[in-house]
Parts: C-alpha cells; structure tokens; sequence
C-alpha cells in the first residue's frame, strides 16, 4: 500500500489520541459549570480533523483498490473505527458531553489497533464477493455497529459512576471484569506488535486433521502447539501444552496460542495497573466522574441503541438475507455468522422491550448496553475468526 495513503491513517490515530488527552483535560477544569471549556472544543476539532484524514484514508484505498475497502477483516474493523468516531461526533454535537470523548475515542483506538494485526495489503475481491451488496451490506451493519459501541462506552461510564466501589459486591467483580477485558485485548494488540512487528518471530509446525496433513505458521512463541505436531525447524521452541482438541478450524493451533498470550499480556498490564492504583481500575477512575450527569449518560444510552438498532436489522438482517438469495440461493441458513447476528438482533430487541415496556432505565440499562457490545464483538473476533462458516473468507 502506497505511504501517502496510509500517511493519512497515521495522522488520524495521532488526531484520536491527542483529542482524547484533551478530553481527559476536561475533567480537571473547576472553572466551567457546565464542563464545556477550552479543552473540550480543541478535542473536537481534533476529532473532525482526524476522522476527515481517516475518510481521505479510506477514499484513496477505494481508488487504488478499485472497490470500497470494506472486504476482510482489516477493511471492516477499520471501517467500524470510523464508524464509532462519527457516532460519538454526532452524538457529542447534541448533547454536549465531554465525558464522552474521553471514553468513546480510546475504545475507537482499540478497535483501529486491533485492526492493524490483519494483513493491511490492498487485495483484489474474491468471486464471492464481487457484488455491490458488499457494500450496502457491510457498510451498513458497520455504521448500526458504531452507534451501538456508543451505547457500550456511555453504559460503561454509567456503572463506574453508579456503583458502590467502597465494597466489594458481585456489581463491582463483574464491572471490574470488563475493565480486565480491555487490558485483554491491550495485550493483544502489544504481544502481536512485539513478536509480529519487532521481533519478526516464526516457528512451523506440520499435523494431521481430519486425515489431511496441515501446516501452520505460529508468528508468536508456541506455548500451545498442534496435537502431535512436528517441528519444521530444530531450532525453534518447543510448545508446553497441546491444542484442546475441539478446536478446530483453519490455523485453531495458532489462534489458540494468541489467546494464551494475549492473557499473559493483558494480564500483566492489569496487574501493573493495580499495584500502581493499589485499588480496582474501576474504583480509580469513578472519582474523576463526580461530575457527570446520570440522567444525560442514560439517555445517550437509550438513543445510541434506539438509532443503531433499526439499522442493524436493515444492514445485518434484511441486506444480508437479499445478499444471501443473490450468493447462494437461500435466504437465511445457519451459518455462525448469520446465527450470531440474529443473536445480536434478539438482545437488542429486548433491551428496547425491557426500556420502554418494563422501565429498565439507568444501571439495568448500562448493563444491558456493555453486554450487547460484548456479543458484538465476539461476532467480530470469534464468529469470523475461529467459527468455520461461509464468512470465513473474512
């Protein structure tokens, strides 16, 4: 991929991450009432400018690719980066909050960095996907994706800002539980950049699955390693454990040893994070949102899911069906993907029942939202990662 294009995805990380240290800067002005100061406005112009090189990015790719770069996992996460950033900037524009933007961009960051641990080269379509329901299909659950991430970032301030942290209950394990899960997928990031990117790490092995004899690359040190596998070269580690054996799949071997130091990663980072704060991460942060509004938090929540949702049934359930009659000759089969999403659909539909029938507002809400967005992204990572089905080309 040419530098001049990828130039512009570089300027609008750095963007994102200035603006967001603007963001934070926000909590610590005692001068303004109503938290909109200086820092506040300086974050946003930030965030415009850096989502504009972010759309210049995605223009130039689509013009040396000859399609709109939505077509495997490193188009589509970074697609649904995108669309996070321009939920939070309209959200943000009706609603005022700065809180906001110290939560939604870093969890935008996380996405874009989770994105670059995918091959980035520009590809031609393969058959399958050489239609323009490709488009109108995927851009579409992405942009509904974005906004419910937006639901996920404002239910996770609302529970840091609403729960007792001066005991130790079941509300404080399961909050604390995500926050470790963001230091998971921080170690995922790290560990692939470090083995990957610095130390340009290899090791081979060769197995037999299913009566057919299966090489895998591992491009991290192989802690797990396939169920009788032999090295290719004497030289290289040897594994201490072996592959459960249902995992299966495409490179199962290699996907299971990611996840293992993914958690030694992610787990360390937490740990350091705790003897630093000496309390929970959660505990830590809730002082900083003395300020914030519970009621306009709640609300952001509620919108965020009343706009992603209709979306999301258009994008992920009526597109993808007409794409499926159009591919393969059936509307609806029961494919992981398709089997998750109508998952993400139903819980989705009952957080609105559950809001609006059964007056589940303000912390069941949260809940709610942080859940739907954990069910999202494990279609993102699992579904089409280590599920076999007819999206693995993904």
């Amino acid at each position: 991929m040419s530098t001049s294009i990828t130039t512009f995805y570089i300027i609008a990380i750095a963007l994102y991450l200035v603006a967001t240290l603007f963001f934070g800067n926000t909590i610590r002005d005692k001068h303004s009432k109503s938290g909109q100061g200086k820092s506040g406005t300086y974050g946003i112009v930030l965030t415009i400018i850096g989502f504009a090189s972010h759309i210049v990015y995605f223009i130039l790719r689509w013009i040396a690719g000859g399609h709109a770069p939505v077509s495997n996992m490193f188009e589509f996460v970074t697609f649904l980066g995108i669309s996070i950033v321009l939920a939070f900037i309209i959200l943000y524009f009706i609603y005022r909050a700065d809180i906001l933007g110290l939560f939604a961009l870093p969890i935008a960051l996380f996405i874009l960095a989770f994105a670059s641990m995918f091959p980035t080269e520009i590809s031609p379509l393969v058959p399958s996907l050489q239609s323009e329901w490709l488009y109108i299909h995927v851009t579409t659950v992405s942009l509904s994706q974005g906004i419910l991430a937006i639901s996920f970032v404002t239910g996770l301030i609302y529970l840091i800002k609403a729960i007792d942290q001066s005991v130790s209950t079941q509300k404080t394990f399961w909050l604390e539980l995500i926050m470790f899960s963001l230091f998971l997928v921080a170690g995922f990031v790290v560990s692939t950049v470090v083995f990957n990117k610095v130390m340009d790490y290899s090791a081979s092995f060769t197995y037999v699955e299913n009566s057919r004899e299966i090489t895998v690359e591992y491009r991290m040190p192989p802690i797990a390693g396939p169920n009788n596998g032999e090295a290719l070269y004497d030289d290289q580690m040897k594994p201490f454990i072996a592959t459960p054996g249902w995992m299966q799949g495409a490179d199962a071997p290699r996907k299971f040893n990611t996840v293992i130091w993914s958690f030694i990663f992610g787990s360390v980072f937490y740990m350091i994070t705790r003897l630093i704060m000496r309390k929970r991460v959660a505990a830590w942060i809730q002082p900083y949102l003395k300020n914030t509004k519970l009621d306009l938090i709640d609300e952001i929540t509620y919108r965020s899911v009343a706009i992603g949702f209709p979306l999301f049934t258009l994008g992920g359930l009526i597109f993808a069906s007409i794409w499926a009659q159009i591919a393969w000759d059936r509307f609806w089969g029961w494919d992981p993907k398709e089997v998750w999403a109508l998952i993400t659909w139903f819980f989705y539909a009952a957080f609105l029942h559950l809001r609006l029938s059964r007056g589940w507002h303000g912390e069941k809400s949260a809940w709610l939202a942080v859940i739907g967005f954990a069910i999202i992204m494990f279609n993102i990572i699992v579904v089409n990662l280590v599920l076999a089905g007819l999206h693995s080309y993904a």
